[in-house]
């Protein structure tokens, strides 16, 4: 899976986010993920993390090694 896909999977999860995914290890297995997202409003971090990983269930199960998030509410 491209980091391309990886976005495309978050924002089709969670309309209307703005994602930025970055691979610091070049590695295309230790990702981090920068979403901003209205659904985030009045969500916990943990919440709010727990919606994107929702997203990516099947990737994190195999393709992505480890994922890196931030995330915030706009």
């Amino acid at each position: 899976m491209t980091l391309d896909q990886i976005k495309e999977k978050i924002e089709m999860g969670l309309p209307g986010s703005q994602v930025e995914i970055l691979d610091p290890y070049r590695d295309g297995v230790h990702i981090k993920a920068i979403v901003k997202y209205t659904g985030f409003q009045k969500k916990s971090i943990l919440e709010q993390h727990r919606m994107v990983y929702d997203t990516l269930k099947e990737e994190l199960k195999e393709e992505i090694h480890a994922l890196g998030l931030e995330t915030l509410a706009i």
